[in-house]
């Protein structure tokens, strides 16, 4: 803004082009604001071409048994500091104008679904869903875990893991993996892809073999 206090002439020549810098910053300001909004989102898993490298890198054996698995082994939802607990922290960060009570429970605001596109204002409405289920970790390798380390995996607020979408959606999906269920919007279905594959290659989790052709099958297309 210096240029502005340069004494004439050429103090009006920089007035005038700060005068059109300036009508061009509003004109892109309703540019942005009159674009669709955007929505809240888990951290961002790799890209489709890395995603294929990884899936290339994981280990394909069939799924193991269910012997010995319950959720209990897998401690969730975690204190994240205060009142809050993982769900609540996901809820606000997925979240579009989430008030939070004195308990850090959401009492009100809106949730974007990416999985149906449907859009809700009652937290009650919602489920976390963890995107590669417990139960698909614990056939895929998690059974050796400690407990410790299911935990971190339940409640992994750093990787593509946890997601706010629709209750029934994510009750549809259970514990099924890419090759048994995708999300009903075809369009997230590589978004969805990337963030299975990440988490999986992460935690260094197995694949079956029908798991991995329907991966590759979708990131190839990605």
């Amino acid at each position: 803004m210096s240029g502005i206090r340069v004494t004439s002439p050429l103090r009006g020549v920089y007035a005038r082009r700060a005068a059109v810098g300036g009508g061009l910053a509003a004109l892109v300001g309703t540019i942005v604001l009159s674009g669709p909004a955007a929505h809240a989102a888990p951290p961002a898993p790799a890209d489709a071409a890395t995603a294929r490298t990884y899936l290339g890198e994981l280990t394909v054996q069939s799924e193991g048994s269910m012997d010995g698995y319950s959720r209990a082994k897998f401690p969730h939802w975690s204190s994240q500091g205060g009142a809050c607990n993982t769900r609540e922290v996901v809820l606000k960060r997925d979240g579009e104008d989430v008030q939070q009570d004195s308990k850090c429970a959401a009492v009100e605001g809106r949730w974007f679904s990416p999985y149906d596109g449907a859009t809700w204002e009652d937290a009650q409405d919602i489920d976390i869903d963890h995107i590669v289920p417990l139960a698909q970790a614990w056939r895929s390798g998690a059974n050796t875990w400690t407990t410790a380390q299911r935990q971190a995996f339940a409640n992994d607020l750093t990787h593509s893991q946890l997601i706010a979408v629709t209750d029934r959606v994510n009750q549809a999906k259970g514990d099924k993996d890419p090759a048994q269920w995708m999300p009903p919007l075809a369009s997230y279905a590589c978004t969805y892809t990337q963030m299975w594959v990440t988490v999986k290659h992460h935690y260094k989790l197995t694949v079956d073999p029908a798991e991995k052709n329907k991966l590759a099958a979708v990131l190839n297309g990605c």
